[in-house]
């Protein structure tokens, strides 16, 4: 199979109807190049196309921006080292980049999500007809914390609220859910809707969401928010996307998933 007959069964089994305007594009190389192997990933990094490489995989499927923008805009990039760099690197190999992104998270169940509730073991705590919500045995903020330490192996996590509160309800915003999407309100709105605990949150201004759940904290309400971190939310998606790929793509056709990781360290 060639990239664009992988990329169109991809979309075919979306079962949505295709979005005209999106970031769902051929980023890197050929719609022609016959596909040697598929890894996945949440961001093509240098890193994760050397990995792609050792594997003999031509094909990176990314979630996020390949070239440091929301659309991979290149045109402010011509004579920059970093980009000729890493175009370089992609070019020599022969790698092709297609982002899968938009689509992915129309569809329903949101892939991103379906990957997260493996991940953490959660699909039979969700509660129905609403907006990624949870309800989960009742545990302490600072232990709820300490879970998700675990599961996504990271060394610092960001918390508003008390660490002792009592949480059960949980609501979790992956990437820049928690940003609002196009409403500053929608975080705040969802956590008073559904009467919510805490939520799990990848991006945060610290104007919104973040100075909403400190106050309903300082006026004594039971409201946290544990951020995790845009990777942390959404890597999962990527990490179970082979196993849905497998469902309808050749048998023969390796597919792996590189993980691209948290991009901080912390002194």
């Amino acid at each position: 199979m060639n990239i664009k007959e992988v990329v169109e069964q991809i979309l075919t089994s979306c079962e949505i109807p295709r979005l005209e305007k999106t970031c769902d594009q051929l980023m890197a190389g050929d719609w022609d190049a016959e596909v040697t192997g598929i890894v996945t990933t949440f961001m093509a990094t240098v890193d994760v196309i050397k990995d792609a490489v050792a594997k003999g995989a031509n094909l990176i499927i990314t979630h996020e921006p390949t070239y440091f923008t929301g659309l991979d805009q290149t045109d402010w990039l011509e004579g920059d080292e970093v980009y000729l760099l890493k175009k370089k690197l992609i070019d020599d190999n022969q790698i092709n980049i297609w982002r899968f992104h938009d689509h992915m998270h129309f569809r329903r169940p949101d892939l991103i999500y379906v990957g997260l509730n493996k991940e953490l073991g959660w699909a039979d705590y969700a509660i129905p007809e609403t907006m990624h919500c949870y309800e989960i045995p009742t545990t302490k903020v600072k232990e709820l914390t300490a879970f998700f330490k675990e599961k996504f192996e990271m060394d610092v996590v960001q918390i508003i609220g008390e660490h002792d509160a009592e949480v059960k309800r949980v609501g979790i915003l992956v990437g820049g859910g928690s940003l609002g999407l196009g409403s500053e309100q929608m975080p705040m709105e969802v956590m008073r809707n559904e009467n919510l605990d805490v939520i799990v949150c990848g991006e945060i201004l610290e104007w919104t969401l973040c100075a909403y759940v400190r106050d309903a904290s300082q006026l004594g309400l039971n409201k946290s928010l544990i951020i995790l971190g845009h990777n942390r939310t959404e890597e999962a998606g990527m990490k179970y996307l082979p196993d849905w790929l497998e469902t309808f793509l050749p048998a023969e056709l390796p597919i792996s998933f590189s993980e691209a990781g948290e991009p901080f360290t912390y002194l």
